[in-house]
């Protein structure tokens, strides 16, 4: 199984991302994760929130479609990587 892709958009003194950060590295445990970290002031981020309906950080998106934005559930982002195929 190949690894899934996370994009993770973060910003600087953000609670909510170092929890999201968390969150994916104790799922990176039980699942292949290749996370890529996009900051929200950057122009790809700035697009990316945007174009997703991103209100705030952070914000997640699970093999390129929007997941999430705020306080990352593990348990949802665990169900989501077990029903996906």
């Amino acid at each position: 199984m190949s690894a899934r892709h996370i994009t993770l958009l973060t910003q600087a003194d953000c609670a909510l991302c170092e929890h999201a950060k968390t969150v994916l590295a104790k799922v990176g445990a039980d699942h292949e994760l290749a996370v890529t970290e996009i900051d929200l002031a950057d122009e790809e981020g700035r697009r990316l929130g945007a174009e997703a309906g991103v209100l705030f950080a952070p914000g997640i998106f699970l093999d390129g479609r929007p997941f999430s934005y705020g306080r990352l559930s593990e348990r949802r982002l665990r169900r989501a990587l077990k029903a996906a195929p």
